[in-house]
């Protein structure tokens, strides 16, 4: 098999909500499909994730507050993680910050070469954010 792409599908409650909440990261609204919707795509740059209403996976928030390090819990949520690349995490913490979005795990420079931070969706997906910051990484 030689896969050209890859489309990860989230599970989610609300369409209309989770449009408005990639919207706060700055994805844009692709499509959506159904009388009502209840499927459709996000998309920022050449990324693309699809959602479906209620089905398509699992989905599902833990009592956690962090993801990752002191006190993080990287098993309590039942949603997707996704890592997401990009060229500099700090300013989309930033701007997370501002549309006061969930964020779980802070902007932090990681042995493996990463600079990495986590924002969860309500229905409990994960979103690793993270740039390359020199030393190598598998």
């Amino acid at each position: 098999m030689h896969a050209k792409h890859i489309n990860p599908i989230l599970n989610v409650s609300d369409l209309a909500a989770s449009f408005a909440w990639f919207a706060k990261l700055g994805w844009g609204k692709n499509w959506e499909w159904g009388d009502p919707p209840d499927f459709g795509s996000v998309g920022s740059g050449e990324c693309e994730i699809f959602l479906c209403v209620d089905g398509q996976g699992s989905r599902g928030r833990g009592e956690n507050t962090r993801t990752m390090g002191p006190g993080g819990d990287d098993r309590a949520d039942r949603g997707v993680w996704l890592m997401v690349w990009v060229d500099a995490v700090d300013p989309i913490h930033r701007r997370c910050l501002e549309e006061g979005l969930e964020l779980t795990f802070p902007p932090t420079s990681m042995p493996w070469g990463v600079r990495e931070m986590h924002v969860r969706h309500p229905d409990g997906h994960v979103l690793r954010i993270g740039q390359r910051i020199g030393a190598a990484h598998g």
